[in-house]
């Protein structure tokens, strides 16, 4: 009888609460702009640019305020050098929030940032702020629990983010020309693996429970969504690279490594698979189309485990192995026997050649020209190896 009072009263107080704290929200916003405007210009204070980053991270929990959110990469589109001052914007308005609407807002806008394939973005490093306890102030530990966890688990994956991608462009900048630094096949497998662990930290942020399916959360699973259709296409590209790399020129510790990748991505595709399930269900826009799970052939599984355990790669081009051992055999004895056969020999005895015939021609008027061959040393000196002839002056006749 008195069930229906109740429950309408239990709304209205709820509606006040909400409306409440949307007006607290915007005062504390309105007095945040304020102070921005007061601060004089430096190195890394900007009014604007700040005015600009406090309205895109407002307290407003209804929605992303994404015209703010693009002026704030126009900035960073004009110049690189604004990196800087954007930086320090969004980190020392993290620092002093304890809202997990403003903290998420800050998570989204840096993530964005890092979409700017910029070098001065890559060498960054770990974010300038520490989320990894945050806890909303304004909400009991029981409602407040999946969004803490929600934002600590996406500001893990952007810090680790960050950091790999700082370590690669570092590498990359070695010797002063990335053209010649090439990476080993055993840093390429460690990539790989730390493509698995980002893989598995991204798909750790999803809402908990159903007072989470707000707008904003929402959106923010689609920046989610976005991230892991571009992280395993790039890990599934890799792989395929990698495993022609180590049937070519890998050894047994390459081979297990890129085992122990597969085996993890065989279990990892389907928990990606049930990532898409789940925000499909919960009605992410961006997971409608799940992306092509990695699945390697078992041939190919099988020739990793034929390196691990030794077995040689090279293909057999001349029957069985028995042929070939009696092959190589019959090729070790006759290259015996042609050793044998040439050997040096010392003697005193000359070989004679054409060149070294001295041919004495005498007049015979019988028989004609006789010929008395006359074998000589090659290496004493000869006045001359051609028959001296006398001829007629026919001059003088």
């Amino acid at each position: 009888m008195f069930a229906a009072p109740m429950s309408f009263s239990k709304n209205i107080n709820k509606i006040k609460m909400r409306l409440w704290k949307r007006a607290a929200g915007a005062v504390k916003d309105r007095y945040s702009i304020w102070v921005a405007r007061l601060v004089p210009r430096g190195p890394c204070r900007n009014p604007d640019l700040e005015t600009v980053i406090i309205k895109a991270t407002s307290h407003d929990e209804q929605c992303m305020d994404y015209k703010n959110v693009q002026r704030v990469f126009r900035w960073l589109r004009t110049s690189p050098l604004y990196l800087k001052p954007i930086l320090y914007t969004i980190s020392k308005r993290m620092e002093k929030t304890h809202s997990w609407v403003v903290a998420l807002k800050g998570l989204m806008l840096i993530h964005g940032v890092f979409c700017f394939d910029l070098p001065i973005v890559q060498r960054m490093g770990r974010l300038p702020f520490d989320f990894s306890r945050f806890s909303d102030g304004h909400m009991s530990p029981e409602k407040g629990w999946g969004f803490n966890a929600f934002v600590r688990a996406y500001f893990a994956y952007l810090d680790h983010k960050s950091v790999f991608v700082c370590t690669k462009a570092k590498k990359l900048r070695r010797n002063g020309n990335e053209n010649r630094t090439e990476e080993t096949l055993m840093e390429e497998l460690q990539n790989s693996e730390k493509l698995q662990g980002l893989i598995d930290m991204l798909i750790q942020i999803k809402p908990w429970n159903e007072d989470m399916k707000v707008v904003l959360i929402l959106e923010a699973m689609d920046c989610i969504m976005d991230e892991v259709i571009e992280l395993y296409d790039t890990f599934c590209t890799e792989i395929d690279r990698l495993l022609v790399k180590i049937y070519d020129v890998g050894g047994k510790v390459e081979a297990s490594i890129g085992l122990s990748i597969i085996e993890k991505a065989e279990f990892q595709g389907d928990k990606v698979s049930l990532f898409f399930d789940f925000c499909r269900d919960i009605g992410v826009l961006n997971a409608s189309e799940c992306p092509k799970i990695l699945r390697v052939p078992e041939k190919d599984i099988n020739e990793l485990r034929k390196i691990i355990n030794g077995v040689p790669e090279k293909k057999i081009l001349e029957g069985t192995k028995n042929d070939v051992k009696a092959n190589v055999e019959k090729g070790i004895s006759e290259k015996k026997e042609s050793d044998k056969s040439l050997k040096t020999v010392i003697t005193e005895k000359w070989e004679v050649f054409d060149d070294d015939i001295v041919i004495d021609v005498k007049e015979n008027p019988s028989n004609g020209a006789s010929c008395d061959i006359v074998t000589t040393n090659p290496f004493l000196e000869s006045c001359s190896l051609v028959p001296y002839i006398v001829l007629p002056d026919l001059i003088c006749l």
